[in-house]
């Protein structure tokens, strides 16, 4: 079965300075992946390059067999840790302009979540909590019917019941025949949801194992590996 997303042997330098030395994996359909790891790690710089929002110093990136760029784009939806709306948009507005944009958008989806969400569509998107605009840029990423999807820190700073919601509406809304990657450091909150998880420490691959054979071959949960190779 070919692979969803592949690096191989990527190197990322910004100027002289490296964020990413040698980084190869590849991810599977069906699968959820906790990218992990501490700030500065390399996570955000390798969300960018599975997005297509840059390219590799050397090394290759393909999304569904296809090297990242402008192919790769249309079958891959990317949550940023910024909002995606404009301050002049109702949650509508919002919806609306994503369904312009992507003709892959499932509107009926999208109806579906903003009421699991419990988002108003007359709401001004200005007006909502940090949670509930996460919520919506999650609702704009998800219902998007993608073969790849790349969520960056979609629980940084929300409250814990915000938090369940997310994380709820990820599992019953992504496409099983897709991937999903999420990045975050915010490891307790969210492992419950991993089917793999890939350890990112300055700018390598310290682990990629299924979380299963996680607990099987080290006895430990996920926030207790990460503590563990973090510490070092």
């Amino acid at each position: 079965m070919e692979p969803i997303l592949q690096l191989k042997d990527v190197v990322k330098r910004y100027g002289t300075k490296p964020a990413l030395s040698g980084v190869s994996f590849e991810v599977g359909p069906g699968k959820i992946i906790g990218l992990l790891g501490s700030n500065g790690s390399g996570k955000t710089t390798i969300m960018k390059l599975a997005a297509g929002l840059m390219q590799p110093t050397s090394g290759s990136v393909a999304v569904c067999g296809l090297p990242t760029g402008k192919y790769s784009k249309a079958c891959t939806a990317f949550m940023p840790d910024k909002p995606l709306t404009e301050s002049w948009m109702k949650v509508r507005d919002a919806i609306a302009f994503s369904r312009d944009l992507y003709p892959d958008f499932d509107d009926a989806k999208a109806r579906d979540m903003l009421s699991f969400m419990q988002l108003n569509p007359d709401d001004k998107t200005t007006s909502l909590s940090k949670g509930m605009n996460e919520r919506l840029q999650l609702t704009l990423t998800i219902s998007r019917n993608a073969k790849l999807y790349l969520l960056d820190e979609p629980i940084g700073g929300v409250d814990p019941v915000a938090r369940d919601k997310i994380l709820d509406a990820i599992v019953q809304y992504y496409n099983e025949e897709s991937s999903l990657i999420i990045s975050t450091h915010l490891v307790r909150d969210i492992e419950r949801i991993f089917d793999e998880v890939l350890f990112i420490k300055e700018g390598k691959v310290a682990l990629h194992e299924a979380v299963d054979d996680l607990r099987m071959k080290y006895g430990k949960g996920v926030d207790e590996m990460f503590k563990e190779v973090y510490a070092q």
